[in-house]
């Protein structure tokens, strides 16, 4: 979302939560619904090989959809394609058909064969996943430090700094950020990114957070309405700035390396503004 003034509001930061928990569920209630319509695909596909390959091979057609939910939607949609293709083979394909009684012995073999290779292949595939959205992940936090790193280089206004922090923020965190600056006693809102809106809690918190010199943690003693992190920042000159990132939009919680973060980000923004001052 572009940059600009923050929004603010008297109401608890209770939205920003529920509008990522919303955007979370509905992620894997595609996936889920994928996952289901790639076992349906199976299944023709299944009835229309059915004649030309035996059936241990035909069962195999129903690991398909559990690596693709796998590659595309993680460990929770693969389990339900494994299971669900499954229970497909056997109600369809195993003789008594229309049942899930196993009538033969091999054919049990072969079911329980389906389901460890399914497993064993949900399982590698969603590893692979991860590994590919981790790596993604961290070449995008380069990529944002790199360009806020540039605009220091450069020599860019104290404006244009205090945006690209809020966007390196908002890149790196994936989640709403706010960059607010001391002025004449008072912290003002500066720039935002990705639609931050902090509520009075979360202001209150930022202001703690500058007076004391510490970090303050989103839902945490003594600010357990707070959704933002907050890190203060102290300029040369006697002015402050405090960084917030929105923690309860990441989908997988906070970041291992938080603080590493916002220290990059917050040097570079001291650097940025004791340059050059508009």
């Amino acid at each position: 979302m572009a940059n600009g003034i923050l929004n603010t509001t008297d109401q608890p930061g209770w939205r920003d939560a529920a509008q990522g928990a919303l955007g979370r569920e509905a992620g894997a209630l595609l996936g889920y619904g994928v996952a289901l319509l790639g076992v349906a695909a199976a299944a023709l596909v299944a009835f229309l090989a059915e004649h030309l390959v035996t059936a241990p091979n035909l069962a195999l057609i129903f690991v398909i959809p559990v690596l693709g939910a796998a590659f595309a939607y993680g460990w929770r949609a693969s389990i339900l394609a494994a299971v669900a293709g499954v229970l497909t083979y056997d109600y369809l394909f195993v003789a008594p058909r229309f049942s899930l009684r196993v009538g033969s012995s091999s054919d049990m073999w072969a079911l329980l064969l389906l389901a460890i290779v399914a497993a064993v292949a949900s399982a590698v595939a969603a590893h692979s996943r991860r590994q590919a959205v981790r790596a993604s992940e961290e070449i995008d936090r380069a990529e944002a430090l790199r360009g806020l790193a540039h605009s220091v280089i450069e020599g860019a206004p104290s404006a244009a700094v205090i945006v690209a922090s809020s966007q390196a923020l908002g890149r790196i965190f994936q989640a709403p950020a706010v960059v607010l600056l001391e002025r004449d006693g008072a912290l003002i809102a500066k720039a935002s990114a990705e639609g931050a809106v902090l509520s009075s809690q979360d202001r209150e918190a930022a202001r703690w957070a500058l007076a004391q010199g510490l970090a303050t943690r989103a839902a945490s003693f003594p600010f357990d309405a707070a959704t933002y992190d907050f890190w203060p920042v102290r300029i040369p000159g006697g002015h402050g700035a405090v960084l917030g990132v929105g923690a309860s939009s990441r989908r997988d919680g906070r970041l291992a390396d938080a603080d590493r973060y916002f220290e990059l980000v917050g040097g570079y923004l001291v650097v940025g503004l004791s340059k050059r001052h508009d």
